[in-house]
């Protein structure tokens, strides 16, 4: 039974840099989110001037970028409303959103790094990695898929608000479906490849 690799046959001393700084990284990316969600969920747990980013479609606007400041028809693909407050439904679909991102990015990240400790002790294709992995992508997929969704609630209900219900709201998008589409493909992918690799190894070192 052949023995498994050593870290220092596996990765070179540069690779063994690179894992910890993306370790390095992902903590700081994990604490970024956390402290995001946070600061938006204090900002709009009072319910007064809620500010909501929206992103429109096919929707003209007047900018003041003509001479001397004249108004000039743009297409507007993102703004940023303020709400004197928010529907209730609304404003826990902002909580949740959040919620939901802070968790989906930690959680990401906390794979990710075992996935990396993995690495560095010299097993690079295994059955547990392969789950990894495979969890890293279903877990983007729901946070991808999550966060938009609950946000477009809480874009519905400041439109509906600031309009008095009279904005199409099929004028705002909020889920863009060819970003899940290229989750689902790297993470099948990714999984696809471990799947693989480890299936290989196991193979390779049987005829040791």
């Amino acid at each position: 039974m052949a023995s498994p690799r050593s870290t220092s046959r596996t990765l070179s001393r540069g690779d063994t840099w690179s894992f910890l700084l993306f370790i390095v990284a992902g903590i700081a990316i994990a604490a970024w989110a956390v402290i995001r969600s946070i600061g938006n969920i204090v900002a709009a747990v009072g319910n007064r001037d809620v500010r909501v980013p929206i992103e429109f479609l096919d929707t003209v606007a007047q900018a003041p970028i003509g001479p001397d400041g004249a108004g000039v028809p743009v297409e507007l693909t993102g703004a940023v409303v303020t709400a004197p407050s928010l529907p209730l439904a609304s404003l826990w679909a902002l909580f949740l959103g959040e919620g939901i991102f802070a968790a989906t990015v930690v959680t990401v990240v906390v794979l990710l790094l075992v996935l990396c400790v993995g690495i560095l002790r010299g097993h690079i294709f295994s059955r547990r990695h392969t789950v990894l992995v495979t969890s890293v992508g279903a877990v983007a997929l729901v946070g991808a898929f999550g966060v938009p969704f609950f946000h477009n609630m809480v874009a519905n209900g400041a439109l509906a608000l600031l309009s008095e219900r009279t904005y199409d709201r099929g004028l705002t998008q909020q889920i863009d479906l060819p970003v899940l589409i290229a989750i689902g493909f790297v993470a099948g992918l990714s999984s696809t490849v471990f799947a693989v690799g480890d299936r290989f190894q196991r193979d390779t070192e049987g005829l040791v």
